[in-house]
């Protein structure tokens, strides 16, 4: 064997143990020589987007959420209805969910400069951390690899992620069956830091909290008040109104200091704060007091749920359109 053939050998071996190994760890480093601009594609389109739509960030952090929560991250979410495919799109916790038209101009974007590179499932992680650092929070390396699902779960939506009216008691588990503890519940619901949330997902607090026919006891009054001017009963359910009242479009941690004052939008966000006797109350008041660690606790959870039954290797594979498998 020829010195040339005995090194293309070689070099054949280990890119076949280096693959082997690479699928079953993500890494900021996976596209550096596959997509190298992949980073700079992502940024660009979302600053485009975010100009004119300043809930994009918010958008895709909760795609992501949602789709992590299901089958793992696998961009399962995306999926449009089909042969052999009932979306998850239809769950009652996606009606309305947006941004799915955003993941598709990033990925157009992609495919003229990288076809057939990047997933979709990654390009939710992708903008997800850009949309965060657009909106003033932190920043963190992405591990990326992940490949995409070849199927959607309705089900699964409907039963995994968590709905706008859970208790502590029902998120906690959901959040344990994907490997995630308090801190992790507390630190990603910090997300409502930014974004819209629309009036059905909270009326029953305003007038008839858990069937009382009174609104939730935990409201701030003047919040009440304020709300209930923004969603009249039996108004339209489809009004937007602010996640964090004080600081709607900025990633801070405004939202803690807004549970300390009654003041939380959803149920699920009260919960952590007004749950008598729950270990979130300190998270809640260490993050309203220390927005560095909120910022610090928020990107290793958001890593950890990223890595939540990721699809690596040969698993699955490259969707050249989001909405369908190839």
């Amino acid at each position: 064997m020829s010195f040339l053939r005995f090194i293309l050998a070689i070099l054949f071996l280990v890119s076949i143990f280096g693959v082997s190994n690479a699928h079953y760890k993500l890494s900021p480093t996976f596209y550096a020589f596959t997509c190298p601009n992949v980073i700079h594609v992502v940024r660009d389109v979302m600053e485009q987007i975010q100009r004119r739509d300043v809930r994009a960030g918010a958008k895709i952090i909760r795609l992501h959420f949602h789709d992590c929560f299901v089958n793992g991250c696998d961009g399962s979410v995306l999926l449009d209805n089909a042969t052999g495919i009932i979306s998850e799109k239809d769950a009652n916790p996606n009606v309305g969910i947006g941004g799915s038209d955003i993941v598709d101009e990033i990925k157009t974007a992609l495919e003229n400069v990288c076809p057939g590179v990047v997933s979709c499932a990654d390009i939710l992680a992708l903008a997800s951390e850009i949309g965060v650092v657009l909106a003033g929070g932190p920043s963190w390396l992405v591990p990326l690899g992940r490949r995409d699902g070849l199927t959607a779960n309705r089900s699964g939506a409907n039963t995994d992620i968590p709905s706008p009216t859970e208790t502590l008691d029902v998120m906690i588990p959901q959040f344990t069956r994907k490997g995630l503890g308090l801190t992790d519940l507390v630190a990603l619901s910090g997300a409502h830091t930014f974004g819209r949330a629309r009036c059905r997902t909270f009326n029953q607090r305003l007038f008839n909290f858990n069937g009382t026919g009174r609104p939730d006891p935990t409201l701030d009054p003047n919040y009440l008040q304020t709300l209930r001017r923004l969603c009249p009963q039996g108004g339209n359910g489809g009004t937007f109104a602010k996640l964090d009242k004080s600081t709607p479009d900025q990633f801070d941690n405004h939202y803690f200091t807004n549970l300390k004052n009654h003041q939380g939008l959803l149920q699920t966000d009260q919960e952590l704060f007004s749950t008598s006797g729950s270990s979130t109350i300190g998270i809640v008041n260490n993050y309203a007091n220390n927005q560095y660690k909120f910022f610090d606790d928020f990107v290793c959870s958001m890593i950890k749920m990223g890595n939540v039954g990721v699809l690596t290797g040969t698993k699955g594979e490259i969707r050249k359109d989001c909405k369908r498998v190839n």
